[in-house]
This record gives C-alpha cells, structure tokens and sequence, in this order.
C-alpha cells in the first residue's frame, strides 16, 4: 500500500498509546527509586542491583517474546505482552520488601520488551514503506509522552508521603485500557500472514478497503502493486548463516553500548543528582523538566530519518549527545546542568528513532521478530551490567566519571554501525533481506 490512509492514522495512534504506556512503565522505577531508597535505606549497590532485574526481565522478553511473535503473529504477543506487564506492574505497588519488588520488576520487564519488539516490526510491516522511518519516529513521539506524563505524576504524588511512591507503579499499569482497544481495532500483519500462508477472507476485505481508502486520498488510481516472488520461510540456521549473522552482531554490538549510555543517563539522573547534594524534590524537578525534551527529538527526527541512511545519521547523533553528556557531568551552573541534559534527552530520543527504524528493517519476515529481540536482548543485558558498572564508577569515581563513560559508549556504538552496518535507505524490506552485496565486512 503506497498511501497513508485514515485507517493507517489510527493504527499509529493506537500503537503510540500502547508505546506511551509502556515506555511510562519503563521509566516508573527511577522516578520512584529515591523515596524507595530513603524509605528501605538502600546502598548504591542495591539501587543497581534493584534496577537491572527489570533489564533482566527485558532481556528474555525480547527473544521470547520476539521468537513467539515469528510462530503464532504480532497481534497476539503485543496485546497479551501488554496485559501482562500492565498487572505485574501493579502488583509492584503492593511490595512488601525490595526483594519483592526485583521479583516483580523482572516479570513487569518480561512484557515491556516484548511490546516494544512488536510495536517497532508491526509498524515496518503494515505501513508504505517510504514512510517506515517517519511512521516509527511519530509512534516513538507518541509514546514519549509517557516520560513528562510518569515524571510530572511522580513529582506530584512521592512527596505526598513515604509510602506514596506505590502509586507511580498503578499508573504504570495503565496500559490494559488501550490493550483493550486493540483487541478489536488492530489486525494481525498481513505480511506475517502472507509468509505463513494465513491470508483468510478478513485479510482480503482489510487489504481492499485500505486500497479504497488510498485511491480516495490520492484523487486517482494508485500504482499497480509490485509483484515480488513469496518470501521464504527461514528458520534459526538462516540466522547464523553468512548474510545474517553480521547484521545480528553489529546490531547487537550498537544496541548494547547505545543502551549503556541511554540508561545510564537517564535512569541514574534523579539519584545521582540526590548523591551529588540535591534534595529528592529538586531533582525530581530536573527530570521532569528533561522529560519534556524526548518527545522533541522524536519529532526530529521525522524530517531526517528517511531522508539520509539511518546508519549515517545515528553517528552524527551519538557524536553530539556524547559532546552535551560531558558538559552535563563538568558543568557548576544549574541553568548549564538543566540545558545540557535537556539536549542530551532530546538527542536520545531522535538517534532512538533512527536505529529503531532501522532494526525493523534487517532482518526477513519470518525472522524479524527474533533477529530484533536477539538485538534488543543483548542491549538489555548491557543495562543489567551496566547497572553494576555505573554503581561501582558512581561510588569510585563520582558524578563526572560516570556520564563520560555514557557518552562514550554512545560514541563507539555509533562508530559500529556507521562502519559495519548494512544501507536501508531507499530500499524495500525484501530488497534490504535479500541483499548480498552489501554484507557488512566481519567486526572480527
């Protein structure tokens, strides 16, 4: 379908909320983590180990949950995905003890990576494809909201009292209501149906309304489909095979040093600015004024991520984020402090956009779910690790040390892809999964 059609437009409305709940769920624990630490008299070390449980449960949760969306469809991994993380996250404001609540954030983080996986393969899958790019910034800055929303409702209700940072994690559990709107609204991805022979008559009617719906927008007929020959199905061999296997590794590489400097920065801000001399307030403060700026740079990446090759752009974006990382960690000045880390938030966000777009292009049909959550799963062990690395440097070495460590993760992941990665640009995804010529040279 080369045109965008109303039906398009409430798709990625729909999928922006779902992202919007997820990613405010994501954000939840370090937005609360200070009231917790000063309530339970947590050591660093605890704050660390407390933090990655949930990356540990991301970790899982994007192979299963992207293995699964291969076998039985995108559709029901993402609203069942999305019910799952929704009660476990509510069941964290009941936790009795913080060994409780690791446990809980572990199964909370199972579903978010999942949704998240599915969200960014749905969106390459059932829109034009001219429009991949922009369709998944808009979609991210949809869901970005979730940050200033979760960080403005953390301001109001932890200084309420010493138990009011439970609250942070019901409403991180919202996100059953849009779950339950997709049940009825979204449809399973007809390209995932193709490949796995279920094209059934509910398809067939889909597809030729989205064709009314694009020859009425574009006031003519639209352009004779492209035949392509069917796309095999390929299993776990393909994916260790010659063509694949470096995609999976530089992917895998970038996501991994690329999450190391995200988390780093922006779930370490609020504590690591308490640790620093500020009160819990005024750094709750700083953080909802930075939660503003991701849904910025999300947006700014529309006009940008589809018009240069992704790879390309993703360094450029990793040079300037590790340039502000730096000034944020020397600065005195608060007003310095606040400004730097608003673009480094902002910047976050647009180079998030880009590779997202990106992982979901990679990879064939039959395993796109899989070769993005092998991706998206070693990026999340590289938050559990790093968890314990930016406790140690925090403790070791102090503030500065640990946000010039961020940036220059973020520095090397950018080199990684820019120089091993495979061009998207341009291309249709059975064009970027069928290529050879452009295999990325070995990063061995």
């Amino acid at each position: 379908m080369p045109r965008l059609t109303r039906t398009h437009i409430g798709w990625i409305v729909l999928l922006g909320v779902l992202f919007l709940c997820d990613i405010a769920d994501i954000n939840s624990l370090s937005y609360a983590m200070p009231a917790i630490r000063a309530e339970w008299g947590l050591s660093a070390t605890q704050v660390g180990a407390l933090t990655s449980y949930t990356f540990l449960g991301m970790l899982i949760g994007a192979i299963a949950g992207g293995r699964l969306a291969d076998r039985i469809g995108r559709r029901p991994v993402l609203i069942g995905a999305t019910f799952f993380y929704a009660v476990a996250s509510i069941a964290c404001a009941l936790a009795p003890d913080v060994t409780t609540l690791s446990v809980l954030r572990f199964l909370t983080g199972l579903g978010l990576q999942a949704v998240t996986g599915v969200l960014i393969i749905y969106v390459a899958e059932m829109f034009p494809g001219r429009l991949r790019g922009r369709l998944q910034s808009l979609m991210l800055a949809i869901g970005l909201l979730g940050l200033p929303i979760m960080a403005g409702a953390a301001r109001l209700i932890v200084p309420l009292g010493p138990d009011a940072w439970r609250w942070v994690f019901v409403i991180g559990g919202f996100g059953i209501v849009p779950a339950i709107v997709a049940i009825f609204v979204l449809p399973e991805s007809v390209r995932w149906q193709e490949v796995h022979g279920r094209v059934d008559a509910a398809t067939e009617k889909l597809v030729t309304e989205l064709e009314r719906q694009g020859t009425a927008a574009a006031g003519g007929p639209l352009p004779a489909p492209v035949e392509r020959a069917p796309e095999p199905t390929r299993g776990l061999a393909d994916l260790r095979g010659s063509r694949y296997l470096p995609r999976v590794v530089v992917i895998s590489v970038t996501l991994a040093l690329g999450n190391l400097g995200y988390y780093g920065f922006s779930t370490w801000v609020p504590t690591l600015l308490v640790q620093n001399g500020y009160t819990t307030e005024q750094a709750l403060t700083v953080t909802t004024i930075l939660a503003i700026s991701p849904f910025i740079g999300a947006l700014a990446a529309l006009p940008i991520t589809d018009r240069w090759e992704r790879k390309h752009v993703s360094l450029v974006l990793c040079t300037l984020i590790a340039a502000a990382m730096v000034t944020f960690s020397l600065t005195t000045s608060p007003v310095v402090l606040v400004a730097a880390g608003f673009f480094v938030t902002l910047l976050l966000q647009t180079n998030v956009a880009v590779q997202y777009a990106y992982l979901a292009e990679i990879f064939p049909t039959s395993l796109r779910g899989l070769g993005a959550g092998i991706a998206n799963g070693v990026g999340r062990l590289s938050v559990v690790l790093g968890s314990f690395l930016i406790a140690a440097i925090s403790t070791g070495l102090g503030f500065t040390a640990v946000f010039v460590t961020t940036g220059l993760a973020l520095l090397l992941g950018g080199l990684n892809i820019a120089l091993f990665g495979v061009r998207t640009r341009n291309r249709s995804l059975d064009e970027i999964a069928g290529s050879e010529q452009d295999r990325p040279p070995s990063t061995t």
